[in-house]
């Protein structure tokens, strides 16, 4: 016999907890951790919502297979963001094909980072000696050319300017929560969010006519579906459903860099220790003159450590949930068919089981040692198992291109009291508020660069990963995304099915001078999907 799910106090007839969540969504999921332990119910409107809170109940939620607990029937809110068949309006394979998008492999990838250098060099370049600037706009537009650039093509990034950041974030107001009830309401939000997607068919498709008028041969993603034909003759992909790619591919790829790139240059100017730990790290990465490279972004330690305290302290999104298709039952508590399953980030990002001091912002906690990150479902920025952002590990290298230019040719400080920006919780999609303005200054050249990490303390630090005592290599094929980080690490060691997109290991039992090698993949491993562990006697 189950037991009874606490349920969370409060709430309005009718409307249950959604006007709390539309107030301050952060608040009402702590409440609900605190009045209810590791499962709580609250309900938004007419439809019940389960909460599941610590580490084993999120990694119940995360390991579920998509016929029990069904990632798409939870969303069909954002269908008019997207557009009918696309993200998760579209079939099981449609969305499992989408994972496989090659531009997000470790080799493509290579080869995105200059890129992304190239296109902040372009848009700083426009500042002058100094100035100020508002952060939301700036790496809006900013991480729409360079996630373009790479996902799309850059001829498609050619044709792109600054009006389309005000028509993303039309389309993001229209994650209003009130959305959880009915998408299609007569509310401004949602006519903003409408007429901004019609907006974006209609840049495309003059995108599309210009190109024909002039005779273009640009072969950019998007040309090539404009021209794929069925077996009719008939165009295979309209430009509305190219519209819907476009927009699930900038709020995938855009989204989370824009907001992270924000706070942490913001928590940056607030901490000014750990500005310069970063610049320090920086000018010593780059003395040599090396231009960015993905290669140079793999060992910036001290940078993603930032990074990753911005993702735990400022997650993009409120919530992740999933529909419950099958009996869910954990910890003696069953779910029924029908209801809705959630974990909140913000929360388990915040646990303070997981990290010492959680509301302190401390990137020293993932520092070797530390390592508070090492959960794979507790800390939980960009999801956790089979639905991880596929998009994580180019979102980390876009970051990193991007602050390796910044802070090496320009000086940042507040415009604006430190207590006056915030998050923006009117949406389910978590940007900055505005105003959020920064001071600029053109910086002068460092004086003493500190030199990079030697080989020798690289294989130092391979050696403390603890391979050489625990040689069998693991791989957790439901975290593995088939980004193939290992196999250019340690070919010798990994290989990636084509079939199955996920990796198969080689050599379990690597050799000694083969140490570093898995050091450095297992360490690189986007999702943290590989690890080592004593063979069993």
């Amino acid at each position: 016999m189950s037991v009874p799910i606490p349920r969370l106090s409060g709430g309005l007839p009718l409307f249950g907890h959604l006007f709390e969540m539309r107030r301050n969504p952060l608040a009402l999921m702590q409440r609900c951790r605190d009045e209810c332990g590791e499962m709580g119910e609250l309900r938004l409107a007419s439809q019940s919502l389960v909460m599941l809170y610590g580490e084993a109940a999120q990694e119940a939620f995360f390991r579920a297979p998509d016929e029990q607990l069904d990632q798409a029937a939870a969303y069909p809110f954002m269908k008019p963001v997207f557009g009918p068949g696309v993200v998760f309006d579209a079939t099981p394979e449609q969305r499992k094909q989408a994972l496989r998008n090659r531009s997000l492999r470790d080799q493509a990838m290579r080869g995105h980072a200059e890129g992304i250098a190239a296109e902040t060099e372009r848009m700083s370049a426009q500042w002058g000696e100094s100035g100020t600037i508002d952060l939301l706009d700036f790496f809006a537009e900013l991480t729409i050319y360079t996630s373009s650039a790479a996902l799309i093509g850059p001829e498609f990034r050619e044709e792109l300017g600054a009006e389309l950041v005000p028509l993303f974030s039309d389309l993001e107001r229209g994650t209003d929560a009130i959305a959880y009830v009915n998408p299609y309401l007569p509310l401004p939000s949602f006519r903003k969010r409408d007429r901004a997607r019609a907006k974006l068919v209609a840049y495309l498709q003059s995108i599309f006519d210009r190109r024909a008028a002039q005779g273009s041969q640009a072969k950019d993603l998007f040309q090539v579906l404009h021209g794929l034909r069925d077996e009719h003759g008939k165009p295979r992909y309209d430009v509305n459903t190219i519209t819907g790619m476009f927009i699930s591919l900038m709020f995938a790829g855009h989204h989370t860099t824009s907001t992270t790139s924000s706070w942490a240059l913001l928590e940056l100017c607030r901490h000014p220790e750990w500005m310069k730990r970063v610049r320090d790290e920086l000018d010593g990465l780059y003395a040599d003159g090396r231009d960015v490279s993905y290669q140079a972004l793999r060992e910036i330690p001290v940078l993603e450590s930032v990074f990753k305290e911005t993702l735990r302290l400022h997650p993009p999104l409120v919530i992740l949930m999933r529909k419950v298709m099958q009996p869910f039952e954990y910890g003696g508590r069953r779910v029924a068919p029908g209801q809705m399953v959630g974990v909140s980030i913000a929360v388990s990002n915040r646990d303070p089981a997981l990290f010492r001091d959680p509301q302190r912002f401390d990137p020293s906690r993932f520092e070797p040692g530390r390592e508070e990150d090492k959960s794979a479902f507790g800390y939980i920025p960009f999801g956790a198992g089979r639905h991880r952002c596929v998009g994580a590990a180019f979102a980390m290298m876009q970051l990193k291109a991007i602050f390796s230019i910044l802070l090496r040719r320009w000086d940042f400080e507040l415009a604006q009291p430190a207590e006056s920006y915030r998050e923006d919780h009117s949406k389910m999609v978590v940007q900055l508020a505005q105003p959020c303005g920064v001071r600029y200054r053109r910086r002068k050249a460092p004086e003493a660069p500190r030199s990079e990490p030697k080989a020798s303390e690289v294989h130092r630090d391979a050696v403390r990963s603890g391979v050489r005592t625990a040689p069998r290599v693991v791989a957790d094929l439901d975290l593995c995304q088939g980004h193939a980080v290992c196999v250019s690490e340690a070919p010798e060691l990994f290989r990636l099915d084509p079939k199955t997109n996920k990796v198969e290991i080689l050599d379990s039992d690597p050799p000694p001078e083969l140490e570093a090698k898995l050091a450095a993949a297992i360490r690189h491993c986007p999702t943290k999907a590989l690890r080592v562990e004593p063979r069993t006697p």
